[in-house]
């Protein structure tokens, strides 16, 4: 049988953050409080009578297949809230921040495009899903509700036409390289939206590394963790049938070897909960996928090196701790975050929370008040000062996975942002939400004036 809790892993493998929480991958329900009374968030517009809300969810993870999707159970909830904000005669805006066609969550050794292609790939999530589908369809087009699309690392590579192609009409907001795009909704410059996963070594975009191999890939470690980790999820956390070996800090004094020891830390820390059943020079991760055609190991992934304190090496991502800077300029990052803090910092998610603050409200070339990130799975609202004092809030959509060991309390979230009627004093509202037992309850709020 499949265990209950078999999609914690998804918040691994995006943030390679806190392996402690999948200790609880197996273990007990969710917290249920039946006392909460359901409140309307979509019925309130700051005293006026126009659409103006916008609405921010992320990180819904629709998989082709459900006998591994992390979101199959939360999919009638998920159908249900989107015919509850469709039927809203205030909401103005659906903005979903990023991994909402999951590319990632594969077990390692199954095909995902199952020898076909992207498009066929993007078609059969849409047929999985078909009620979710089905309903941002009708929103998107009847025109009443504008429905916007930003990328995160789960669906980094699927093309614009290809998201098209399943929901006709949708507004896509991209950069000018694949996989990364920030939104500010239409007369709202102070707010800004996107995935966060830009600012994530194991996560962002990576048109570096393994060229040779994958011509034209941006695919970083992240997506080969996630693959690792659905296999490990796929066979109900089984003893480990190997370990990795042993890597020590090479005495050279050497900074780039000392940030590739950190990089294996990463890695070995991670591979020692993630057990599978296979031995790790196995070619069990199938790709096909990005520019990869082969097959590859959990070695070619682990730095490795042949005698204590010498030279350390990696076969996939070789040379990943030395082209840090140039991914982020790549990926159009503001504030440039220094390596070693980038590869510690993917192990936290208050590092990314951070990111909020350091790239924009502190930083003087930004205007934004309000930034809105999904990627981690923890639901959150955290208000600052901008660089002059301003006060600002930071917000996290949280996720639409079926168990989220990181939010035991909340499920299924998401986030109202109900702008300022300019008519009648008020401020901006940022609210979070949660849909725990299709029963809608205010998690956290905050406001300020724009």
């Amino acid at each position: 049988m499949v265990m209950k809790n078999k999609l914690f892993l998804i918040y691994v493998s995006i943030t390679i953050i806190a392996v402690f929480f999948i200790l609880n991958s197996c273990s007990e329900d969710d917290f249920e409080d039946e006392t909460l009374q359901s409140i309307d968030p979509f019925n309130n517009n700051n005293g006026g009578d126009e659409r103006t809300l916008i609405v921010v969810m992320s990180d819904m993870h629709l998989g082709a297949n459900l006998d591994y999707s992390e979101c199959k159970d939360n999919l009638p909830s998920l159908e249900k809230l989107l015919n509850q904000i469709k039927s809203s005669q205030y909401v103005k805006e659906i903005v979903i921040a990023g991994d909402l066609l999951d590319e990632w969550f594969v077990p390692a050794s199954i095909d995902t495009y199952q020898g076909k292609d992207q498009a066929d790939f993007v078609r059969r999530i849409a047929i999985t899903n078909k009620g979710v589908f089905d309903v941002l369809n009708s929103i998107i087009q009847g025109k009443k509700i504008k429905v916007t699309y930003v990328p995160g690392n789960h669906d980094l590579t699927i093309s614009e036409e290809n998201v098209e192609l399943v929901l006709p009409g949708i507004k896509q907001v991209r950069d000018n390289v694949l996989g990364l795009g920030t939104y500010s909704p239409d007369g709202y410059p102070e707010i800004a939206i996107e995935h966060g996963h830009r600012y994530n070594f194991f996560c962002a975009p990576d048109p570096f590394s393994n060229q040779d191999i994958a011509p034209g890939s941006i695919t970083p470690p992240g997506y080969f963790f996630t693959r690792i980790g659905a296999l490990h999820v796929s066979q109900e956390c089984p003893a480990a049938g190997d370990t990795a070996l042993l890597v020590t800090q090479n005495t050279s004094g050497d900074v780039s070897q000392d940030l590739l020891f950190t990089y294996w830390k990463i890695w070995n820390w991670a591979i020692n909960y993630l057990t599978i059943e296979n031995k790790f020079d196995e070619k069990i991760i199938v790709t096909n996928i990005d520019g990869f055609t082969g097959s590859y190991a959990v070695n070619d992934l682990l730095p490795f090196q042949t005698s204590p304190g010498g030279f350390i090496d990696v076969n996939l991502y070789n040379g990943i701790q030395d082209n840090w800077g140039q991914r982020q300029v790549y990926n159009h990052v503001p504030v440039i975050i220094p390596t070693l803090q980038a590869i510690a910092g993917s192990a936290s998610a208050g590092a990314l929370d951070s990111q909020a603050k350091i790239q924009y409200f502190l930083n003087p070339d930004s205007d934004a008040r309000i930034v809105v990130f999904g990627h981690t799975h923890v639901p959150t609202i955290e208000a600052s000062v901008n660089h002059i004092g301003q006060k600002s809030i930071y917000a996290n959509s949280g996720t639409w996975i079926d168990h989220n060991p990181l939010d035991t309390i909340t499920a299924m979230n998401f986030i109202v942002i109900t702008p300022q009627n300019n008519d009648v004093p008020s401020q901006t509202h940022v609210k979070l939400y949660s849909f725990k037992n299709e029963t809608i309850t205010e998690i956290a709020a905050d406001s300020l004036e724009l």
